[in-house]
């Protein structure tokens, strides 16, 4: 393969990839004719005689070649497949194996929500876009069908025939409606009668009454109804909207059951009681089935007069876009499923035929339903220095600089900053970015603390971070009525940066105080995320900081920094200078670089080069990498690893080791066109201590031989194992013993 994808390379020096920008988007809106098949043809026989006569060696290598890049769909994709491996580990507990299992179900729903949403659209319009990979959206859709098709399949496998037995192992029974008894069939009636029932609304369906507006990713039930009702109609079919306010799951009464815990689906009830729906006419048959829309907001930026208001006007519009993948019960029959091909456009290439409840990720309830602890991770308290808690965090910020590693070490230091800054009468000014955080934090409350109590709060709000809108909305509305200053940002820059800063008066001075992240400030996810946070009281950091935010609410000129790299000024040429640094270096240059994606050209490019110098390269990126490693010649030097494990690897560090004198910045960006080129981001730099130990923590991950997949250059992941004398190795557990109780 590898042989295979150097010699396409070097084919490709003779007529290379044309790019417009970063990463080109080439349009192909009509089939080759003829006369150019023949063309490419005649080309194709010409690259190969140059390969034949020419020794390769000698040939520059076009580093644009499409087949030095991996799809970026695909490569999102196997990312989802190794979440869903996790179901299959018997080293995790079995709840959290479900957990996995159902995290794959929610991936997948935003995938189609917005990946495949944005695809259909570019087939649909005729504005089909390729990026550095040169595969055709058709085609890439054809191999997303594929692959899903065969996971989901897979998925439904696992829970069937392993997790649910493991389950009942445990006591825990999902009851089946051939397996109910007669009390508890009695329990199920009341029930529907006195829950269900009064909230359903059937629709039948004939000339007055249309099929329904249907709401994205709601369970619903097609049904086929035999006899005419009280006015004499007979349409033979009806759907059943199943009310998103009940829950998907319902705990039957213990005194009802043999012992354990006993569930049944709401699914099961409405097909048990679908008759009663219809009083006086037969259910020949109910099949439940979900459809997932297009959930990508879309505005014309230059026609936005006020950004709250058009996102607000644009989140009902969601729920109600274009159909693009049909979930079904396997076991409907092909013309009801034809129908509702028909109605919402679809085909069988969006059709997903599965073997149990439609929507998976609603079963995440099982965790409060059931005592199943000893099933669960063992509960952990992250560490926390006494100095945090003895001290004003004002004085221990001054003394030195401080770094906490998330979620191993506490969140709480980050939240005290905000709260003590909200009450302390020295503190004049504090300005924040919020990008994911809620409506109902202790990040929040701080902040309306602080605004009501006179102090100048400024909040940069990302109204855009994608399935958050609303509670953005919400979120900025609590904020004005505090008497905080609002604002959104730029409009078509999403602000991303993770960003504090304190301004408190001292011996008559001004002195900044900040907090920089690679995470979100979210005490929540701040126990699931791993993420890095940073507090100083730098002077140089602190008037950065400050330069940002005016760049954010005011208007002017980019604004030069003294310690800080951001996007989309400098955080990418910085990049790419300090890549080709290593280059410079060769065999004694040494990059490391965690992150969650990398799929920019320009970023890729810089890194095969640098290994052709001789440069060592490590990346670990815990999702999409359109970089194809271990290519000899151009990427042999590379290698690719994912961690996948009890937390999201959330971190995004970068590691330079420039002769001895190394490089360390944290940042809040991917190494992603999106984050590099059309987001507000900040990448800091790290010295002394704090980079020595991120640079440990980079060794350690480096070395995780248990919850670490290697990328290959087929785009395939293996998951490393230790050698028969190894030592099992792995990250988190090892930070989490470091440094949690």
């Amino acid at each position: 393969m590898t042989e295979q994808i150097k010699e396409q390379a070097v084919k490709q020096v003779v007529e290379p990839v044309v790019e417009t920008k970063v990463e080109s988007a080439v349009s192909q809106t009509a089939e080759p004719t003829a006369e150019q098949n023949e063309a490419s043809i005649a080309l194709v026989e010409s690259r190969e005689a140059i390969a034949v006569t020419e020794p390769v060696q000698e040939l520059p290598l076009n580093l644009k070649a499409p087949e030095l890049y991996i799809n970026r769909e695909l490569s999102h994709l196997q990312f989802n497949i190794r979440v869903l491996e996790q179901a299959l580990d018997e080293t995790h507990p079995l709840m959290e194996r479900l957990m996995f299992l159902l995290i794959f179900s929610s991936n997948l729903d935003e995938f189609f929500e917005i990946r495949v949403a944005e695809l259909m659209g570019q087939l649909k319009y005729s504005r089909e876009s390729v990026g550095p990979d040169a595969l055709h959206p058709q085609a890439v859709m054809n191999r997303v069908g594929e692959i899903c098709s065969a996971q989901v399949e897979r998925q439904y496998k696992i829970l069937n025939e392993t997790i649910f037995p493991e389950l009942e192992k445990e006591n825990i029974h999902f009851q089946r409606r051939r397996d109910w008894t007669d009390e508890q069939i009695e329990w199920i009636r009341i029930f529907f009668e006195e829950k269900v029932q009064p909230v359903v609304s059937p629709i039948g369906l004939d000339p007055s009454h249309p099929f329904p507006r249907l709401i994205n990713k709601s369970l619903n039930f097609i049904v086929e109804l035999d006899g005419k009702d009280a006015f004499g109609r007979e349409s033979g079919m009806a759907i059943i909207p199943a009310p998103r306010s009940l829950p998907r799951l319902i705990r039957l009464p213990d005194n009802l059951c043999d012992g354990g815990d006993n569930l049944i689906f709401l699914s099961s009830i409405i097909h048990e009681f679908a008759d009663e729906l219809f009083p006086g006419m037969k259910v020949e048959g109910c099949y439940q089935f979900r459809i997932t829309r297009n959930a990508d907001l879309t505005f014309d930026s230059e026609e936005v007069e006020d950004l709250a208001r058009t996102l607000r006007g644009e989140l009902h519009s969601r729920k109600y876009g274009d159909a693009v993948r049909l979930e079904i019960d396997q076991r409907t029959p092909e013309d009801l499923i034809r129908f509702l091909w028909r109605e919402f456009s679809l085909d069988e290439a969006h059709t997903y035929r599965v073997d149990g409840p439609v929507n998976l990720t609603r079963m995440m309830a099982l965790r409060d339903l059931v005592d199943g602890k000893k099933l669960c991770w063992k509960p952990f308290t992250p560490g926390m220095s006494g100095k945090y808690k003895q001290k004003n965090i004002f004085d221990v910020l001054r003394q030195k600089d401080q770094l906490l590693h998330h979620p191993f070490q506490s969140f709480s230091p980050v939240v005290d900053l905000l709260r003590q800054a909200a009450k302390d009468p020295k503190v004049l000014a504090i300005k924040q970015t919020l990008y994911r955080t809620g409506v109902n934090s202790d990040i929040v409350d701080a902040l309306v603390d602080a605004a009501r109590s006179g102090k100048e709060v400024t909040v940069v709000i990302e109204l855009r971070a994608r399935f958050d809108e609303e509670s953005n909305l919400q979120l900025a509305g609590r904020l004005q009525e505090a008497g905080a200053l609002v604002v959104y940002g730029v409009v078509d820059f999403k602000t991303h940066a993770k960003m504090m800063l304190v301004v408190r008066r001292e011996e008559g001075k001004l002195v900044r105080y900040a907090h920089l992240g690679t995470g979100n400030y979210h005490s929540g996810t701040a126990r699931l995320y791993t993420d890095y946070s940073y507090m100083t009281s730098d002077a140089d950091v602190g008037e950065d900081v400050h330069k940002i935010f005016q760049q954010l609410t005011g208007m002017g000129k980019i604004l030069r920094l003294k310690k800080l790299h951001n996007a989309p000024f400098t955080l990418h040429s910085r990049m790419i200078e300090m890549i080709e640094r290593e280059g410079k270096h060769g065999e004694q240059g040494h990059i490391i670089v965690k992150i969650n994606g990398l799929t920019e050209p320009q970023l890729i490019r810089a890194l095969y080069q640098a290994s052709q110098k001789g440069v060592k390269i490590e990346l670990i990126v815990r999702g999409m990498c359109r970089l194809r490693p271990g290519i000899e010649g151009i990427s042999e030097n590379i290698s690719v690893r994912s961690i996948i494990g009890r937390f999201l690897e959330h971190t995004r560090v970068y590691y330079f080791g420039n002769k001895g004198k190394p490089d360390v910045l944290c940042a809040s960006a991917d190494w992603m066109e999106r984050n590099m080129l059309n987001r507000v981001e900040t990448g800091f730099p790290l010295s002394g201590k704090l980079a020595d130990r991120v640079k440990r923590d980079l060794d350690l991950y480096l070395a995780d031989n248990s919850r670490s997949w290697e990328l290959h250059s087929d785009g395939s992941y293996t998951l490393n194992k230790p050698g028969e004398d190894e030592e099992l190795i792995s990250a988190q557990d090892t930070l989490l013993k470091e440094f949690a109780s």
